[in-house]
Order: structure tokens, then C-alpha cells, then sequence
């Protein structure tokens, strides 16, 4: 599993580090998405399955 995020869809809603912390951050620069691990276990795929479908913007996606 990868997960792809577009920083310039991003509006920094922040619900995917509020959901998953150990995988999503924002940036203190301008808040958007930081993807601590890009690639996560796959015990994360529920967790991270969650955070890309509570994304408002649409920004976040995930590869198998």
C-alpha cells in the first residue's frame, strides 16, 4: 500500500492527523497534509482507508 497525497488539493482540514497521527501530519507552514509513512504496514490499511475517505478535499489516495 502507498499513499499519494496532493498538497495543492489539500485545504488542511487536518482530519486525516486527527484520524491516523502514527501516518498523517500538517505542515506548519501552510497546514496542509504531510505524509509521515508513505508506505505503511499493512495492519494500517484500515486506519488509512478512513483517513483517505474523511478527506473533504479529495487530496488523499491510497495504491495497493
Amino acid at each position: 500500500m502507498k499513499i499519494n497525497a496532493d498538497t495543492d488539493r489539500c485545504i488542511g482540514a487536518g482530519m486525516c492527523a486527527l484520524s491516523l497521527p502514527e501516518v498523517f501530519d500538517q505542515s506548519e507552514e501552510d497546514g496542509t497534509v504531510v505524509v509521515l509513512d508513505p508506505e505503511p504496514p499493512d495492519s494500517m490499511k484500515t486506519g488509512v482507508t478512513r483517513a483517505v475517505n474523511l478527506c473533504p478535499s479529495g487530496a488523499l489516495s491510497v495504491e495497493e
